[in-house]
């Protein structure tokens, strides 16, 4: 029994020690341009409105209004541009990158209307650029691309 005992914590610290050595980190995204209103619901739950230079991380959802649009720079080894149309609404679902890998990984959540992405290749075979939809997931390892969700009435 002392043995078992023993042997559990020396497997706790060793799993503790493994993540200690990971060197997975969270990505952000910049606002670059905005027109309009647009808006931003931060992690925190509380809604504000955007402005040009504004950081968001991963769990932030920015909402487009009618007549507005907004461009987001996503950060990372691998860079790419956002632009959202009038009436959308997008969630940072994930934004890691793993510095150890070379790799990272990109969920951009799609809930309602439209955004042109222009990224660059992906070179690590693990990295991923995803765009989710109510009815798919797109990915992609480097290109320009168009992702639209229209209203249900």
């Amino acid at each position: 029994m002392k043995r078992l005992r023993i042997l559990c914590i020396v497997c706790l610290i060793c799993g503790l020690a493994a993540l200690s050595f990971a060197e997975v980190s969270k990505r952000n995204a910049t606002i670059t341009d905005i027109k309009g209103k647009v808006e931003v619901r931060t992690s925190m739950g509380s809604w504000e409105a955007a402005k040009a230079g504004m950081v968001l991380t991963e769990g932030d959802i920015i909402v487009t209004k009618a007549d507005s649009w907004a461009t987001l720079n996503l950060s990372g080894t691998e860079e790419a541009t956002v632009a959202m149309k009038p009436n959308s609404q997008l969630a940072l679902a994930e934004l890691v990158a793993d510095k150890k890998e070379g790799s990272q990984k990109t969920l951009l959540d799609l809930a309602l209307g439209e955004v042109l992405i222009k990224t660059q290749k992906l070179h690590a075979k693990e990295s991923k650029f995803e765009v989710k939809t109510p009815t798919s997931i797109v990915g992609v390892r480097g290109t320009s691309f168009s992702v639209a969700v229209e209203a249900v009435e």
